[in-house]
């Protein structure tokens, strides 16, 4: 229960945090997601089932503040949950550089599904448009976030959620 209420608040505050202050904090035109940073590392702390979960609200919230399309983000976030806790079983906390790969891959991976079904299928074929000026700059400033924030995932982990899992 402790687990689900910690996932649950931090939903809100990154929400929060992307909505408002990382909107404010955009450079050369983007900001980071930091809501994939969320999912993976959620992904790869506490597993699959957790993370889908997690993507799943996270996406819907996404979709109901700030997409045309209800579902498309719950679906992609939660493909890209269930995807990251497969890495749970690798999952050793004093490594950094699993964390930084799956984050990376979640992003790029998200952006290009974004890219595909909603600019490809409208028949806006500027790729390489896209990809340098709006998925490399994400994928930098998230992957520099991403850095920032996961030593203190990993103190959440150590204090609060490895207890849980250890009763």
């Amino acid at each position: 229960m402790k687990k689900i209420i910690i996932n649950f608040l931090l939903l809100v505050v990154f929400f929060v945090l992307q909505t408002t202050v990382f909107n404010r904090l955009t450079i050369v035109g983007v900001m980071p997601n930091i809501l994939i940073i969320l999912i993976c590392v959620t992904g790869f702390m506490q597993g699959d089932k957790a993370a889908c979960i997690l993507g799943f609200f996270a996406g819907l919230l996404v979709d109901l503040f700030s997409f045309r399309i209800i579902g498309f983000h719950a679906l992609l976030y939660c493909v890209l949950g269930f995807v990251t806790g497969q890495f749970h079983n690798t999952f050793y906390p004093e490594d950094f550089k699993l964390p930084l790969l799956v984050i990376t891959g979640g992003d790029l991976g998200c952006s290009l599904l974004t890219y595909f079904f909603t600019y490809l299928f409208r028949s806006r074929f500027h790729f390489g448009f896209y990809f340098l000026n709006v998925t490399l700059p994400e994928l930098a400033y998230t992957l520099f976030v991403g850095l920032l924030i996961y030593p203190l995932f990993l103190l959440l982990y150590r204090f609060v959620l490895s207890k849980r899992i250890q009763e």
